[in-house]
């Protein structure tokens, strides 16, 4: 996982009000709770005692209580109160956890995951108004969070995967792919046609992209949208369990329809088509190896594998910002 970023680690209404909630996310143990004006907090899930898990514990007021001893903690991981030491008793400089900043958006909760500062809020895609509605599914996929994003950044395995949903015709050939970065985000722009013995174009020969058309848009580190059209969009965050497993978070997004009975039915039936799809890419993803990907680890890549290229890139850019190998 890349240090020093924003991730969404669940959504919002996973987390309730009066429980800690307890995840295992990037690798590490956390606990969430919303205080008593309903803002979520997140520190480690280990007291400073001796090692109970917090999340086992209760919220009272704005802090967490630990279920062995009681000690209590705020939401900058301080320990405020240790009862077999009174009430009045200065609290050691030792008993404290770490805490990540929270930010709390668009029904996702995002943690700045890292050592610098948290800087500027993250964002959503701009793009999805308030005039969408959706539907959300969750997926377990036992794999590295790299290869779920480039399974959604690969153009070129549509007619094979997905020949009896997305993928039918047999459009083999792959034009391009055009791809473009602005800021965090990477545009990727793509034309599949059937084999006719014509050359595929190269990137820079395909037409510029056109956000009001069919494209791909990956925000780093890790949230990606399909650009279906206008009135609809797919929306997938990858978040990272540790580095075996990683969780889907999978909205499907429409404007089209309105009335809340329909409205209903067409999120429904988009859910339902959007988990066929993705269950047809995770039966081939979890055979991958290696488990995770890097920038250089022996793949023969080829012309259509472009937007994957970009990711692998860049992530290492990001990572080497942050001081990791």
């Amino acid at each position: 996982m890349i240090r020093n970023q924003w991730y969404v680690i669940l959504d919002s209404r996973q987390l309730g009000r009066g429980r800690p909630l307890g995840v295992l996310r990037l690798g590490e143990r956390l606990v969430l709770w919303r205080d008593s004006r309903g803002a979520a907090h997140c520190i480690a899930d280990k007291c400073a005692h001796r090692g109970a898990a917090l999340s086992a514990g209760e919220v009272l007021g704005d802090q967490v209580r630990c279920p062995f001893h009681g000690i209590r903690f705020d939401g900058e991981g301080r320990a405020v109160l240790i009862p077999a030491n009174g009430e009045t008793a200065a609290i050691p400089p030792n008993f404290s956890l770490r805490s990540y900043p929270v930010h709390e958006a668009r029904g996702l909760v995002w943690i700045f995951w890292g050592e610098g500062e948290a800087g500027d809020p993250p964002s959503f895609f701009e793009d999805i108004g308030p005039e969408f509605s959706y539907s959300s599914w969750i997926d377990h996929w036992a794999c590295h969070y790299t290869r779920c994003i480039e399974n959604q950044l690969d153009v070129v395995h549509l007619p094979f995967v997905h020949r009896t949903t997305i993928g039918r015709g047999g459009a083999t050939l792959v034009h391009g792919p055009r791809v473009e970065w602005k800021g965090d985000d990477l545009y990727v722009g793509m034309r599949n046609e059937v084999d006719r013995g014509q050359a595929p174009l190269a990137p820079e020969e395909m037409p510029e992209l056109d956000p009001r058309r069919f494209h791909l848009q990956f925000r780093m580190p890790h949230l990606w949208q399909n650009w279906i059209g206008e009135r609809l969009r797919i929306f997938l965050a990858f978040v990272p369990v540790d580095d075996e497993n990683t969780l889907l978070y999978l909205r499907f997004y429409q404007s089209m329809v309105r009335l809340p009975p329909l409205r209903g039915l067409v999120n429904l039936a988009g859910k339902l088509q959007s988990i066929v799809i993705a269950r047809q890419d995770k039966r081939v993803v979890l055979t991958q190896e290696p488990r995770r990907s890097e920038l250089k680890m022996g793949e023969n890549l080829i012309q259509g594998d472009l937007p994957i290229l970009e990711y692998r890139k860049r992530r290492a850019a990001l990572k080497a910002e942050a001081g990791q190998s």
